[in-house]
């Protein structure tokens, strides 16, 4: 059984977990809120180690990642548990369960079966709960080349962080709302935390998208649309792209899915500061192509989950010179 890291005893004979913001306080056999941590024989223990739901190839635009290595395949793997407890998830039940029993996968099979691809997704449910796994696998997929990308909510305290992130090659970052209450009621979380995570993984140099779920009469305001762009352009910059996502009624919400015309509407709001914002889980005429913020010329072309460059030269757009923020190699 792996012994968890970032964590100490507390003066009651009990295990202080230091891993994200709850900083959960548990007994011998219980286990935190992400349902992977829990105290076995004095120990807290990542008990989620290797225990895989999904693996499989995906493209990388499902994550969605959509200005890193478009149109290319990445082996997208996740578990169960999540440090968040969002009545919305759409992926509730890995996020939302405990660990199955079956068959655990070690980092070096992990990375085997991503030779074929550019790397390995740790996605699907939050995959900063299982870190020792994570950074394990990481690690060694660094050492072979391979990129490392994380699809979080980023509910992850700064010290971990700081391990974790230089074996990171590019990361989605869930920014459910912009208000602290949204947070608090409705995922059991920290809005303070998450946007810290967010400015520390683009200072250390990471390739960094967002992703908000926008439900309606929850998240789908004007002002807080603009709220969520602005910060985007002042603590990231304005090329970071943006994706706006679709919701449907899932978990325990059963508000009416997310209306078109709603994205439709962010995406203006997004547009007139933000170079890049994409729409998710609908088809709409606007929110899916990569357009160069100066001469509108089209760079790559998409259709569902499938990318294609069509006017990147040399890294730069193939019309008006501009330097596409795009990673390709």
């Amino acid at each position: 059984m792996q012994t968890a890291e970032y964590w100490h005893s507390d003066d009651g004979a009990r295990a202080q977990c230091d891993l994200c913001p709850h900083r959960c306080v548990t007994g011998e056999g219980q286990v935190g809120r992400c349902r992977v941590r829990g105290v076995r024989g004095g120990q807290l223990r990542a008990l989620g180690y290797g225990a895989l739901a999904s693996a499989q190839m995906d493209p990388i635009e499902k994550k969605p990642l959509y200005h890193f290595y478009p149109g290319r395949p990445i082996f997208s793997v996740g578990g169960w548990g999540c440090n968040l407890s969002c009545a919305f998830c759409q992926n509730w039940t890995l996020s939302q369960s405990d660990p199955a029993e079956g068959r655990r996968y070690t980092p070096n099979e992990l990375v085997d079966a991503a030779a074929d691809s550019i790397g390995i997704a740790y996605t699907y449910n939050e995959p900063c709960v299982g870190f020792e796994f994570v950074r394990d696998a990481a690690t060694l997929a660094q050492e072979r080349g391979l990129k490392n990308v994380l699809v979080t909510n980023g509910h992850l305290n700064p010290e971990p962080a700081a391990e974790l992130l230089p074996l990171v090659s590019a990361l989605n970052i869930d920014i459910k709302s912009m208000e602290a209450s949204f947070y608090r009621d409705r995922c059991g979380g920290s809005l303070d935390a998450v946007l810290a995570f967010a400015e520390q993984a683009h200072a250390a140099g990471c390739h960094v998208e967002l992703t908000q779920l926008v439900i309606p009469t929850l998240n789908d305001g004007d002002d807080q649309f603009r709220r969520l762009v602005e910060w985007v352009a002042t603590r990231l910059g304005t090329s970071v792209p943006l994706h706006l996502s679709a919701y449907r009624p899932m978990y325990k919400m059963d508000i009416p899915a997310t209306p078109t015309h709603t994205l439709e509407r962010a995406w203006q709001i997004g547009t007139e500061t933000l170079d890049y914002v994409y729409l998710g889980n609908v088809s709409s005429r606007v929110g899916a192509n990569t357009e160069c913020p100066d001469c509108a010329s089209v760079l790559i072309t998409r259709s569902g989950f499938q990318a294609r460059i069509v006017g990147i030269r040399d890294g730069c757009c193939a019309h008006c010179g501009r330097v596409a923020d795009v990673v390709t190699s």
